[in-house]
């Protein structure tokens, strides 16, 4: 098949793209509003590229990028007659703790509110191709090492236990519990749901929540490293869940993975 895969040059792109490239070829496409792209020649659209950080607060520039382009992104691919799969984010559930597809959403920042606007805008189209929405909840794995604050827990902590020898922990920390997924194990998901025609929107994530504190244990004991507690800074305070575990039913009845938990990625890494 003939992919494109925009923001393939961010963490889960560059996973995704050593994933298919031995059985198709790929397409990359970084954001450039001077230069969109011409989805007619591709057999599938993988739409990864967005404005991440949370904590970004140019609402404008938000919007433009995760929703007017995903939009027009959209358009192009049911005007062609070419397949979509996309990124959303389980950031759209925000403080609530009903992570089924269907619960309320209550996103906490402009990139939550962009993913949810989509999500619902998409879901509300006639489309005569097919469309998959991934849901992603705490992805974590290789080639996240650029997304700074922006990482995975796991690749922080394993970064500071490796350099410093110090992990580095909010307070209260057992309190914080995320469905940490392996990006490997997204990757695989994404593949196989290619040769579907399932079309929804759907959670990726592996059913069982994990607290910061039991990650950044297990990553300390492997280094020998220690942990040092820190109050959380207060452009946080409000913006971040305490609980993500994502319902994965609806996934389930689709694919069948065995899922890589923190603790085997932690003690194999």
């Amino acid at each position: 098949m003939k992919i494109l895969i925009t923001g393939h040059e961010g963490f889960i792109g560059k996973n995704l793209a050593v994933f298919l490239e031995k059985d198709n070829d790929l397409f990359g496409y970084e954001w450039d509003p001077e230069f969109l792209p011409d989805v007619s020649v591709y057999d599938w659209v993988i739409h990864l590229g967005a404005i991440s950080a949370t904590t970004e607060r140019d609402i404008d520039k938000v919007m433009l990028q995760n929703y007017e382009f995903s939009k027009w992104l959209y358009n192009e691919c049911n005007t062609h007659g070419v397949n979509l799969q996309y990124a959303s984010s389980a950031s759209v559930y925000g403080v609530g703790t009903d992570f089924n597809e269907d619960a309320p959403k209550q996103p906490q920042s402009y990139y939550a509110t962009s993913k949810y606007l989509f999500d619902r805008w998409v879901m509300q189209q006639k489309h005569d191709i097919i469309v998959q929405g991934f849901r992603y909840f705490n992805v974590y794995g290789p080639s996240e090492d650029h997304k700074g604050d922006q990482a995975s827990p796991i690749t922080k902590f394993f970064k500071q236990a490796q350099e410093t020898g110090v992990i580095t922990l909010f307070e209260d920390s057992d309190k914080y519990l995320r469905d940490f997924v392996y990006v490997g194990d997204c990757c695989n998901i994404h593949r196989y749901m290619l040769t579907t025609t399932e079309t929804g929107i759907f959670n990726i994530g592996t059913g069982v929540a994990t607290s910061f504190q039991t990650v950044a244990e297990l990553i300390a004991k492997k280094f020998n490293a220690k942990i040092e507690y820190v109050p959380m800074p207060k452009k946080l305070i409000g913006q971040y869940q305490e609980y993500t575990c994502a319902n994965i039913e609806r996934l389930s009845n689709v694919v069948n993975i065995n899922f890589t938990s923190p603790k085997d990625f932690i003690d194999g890494k």
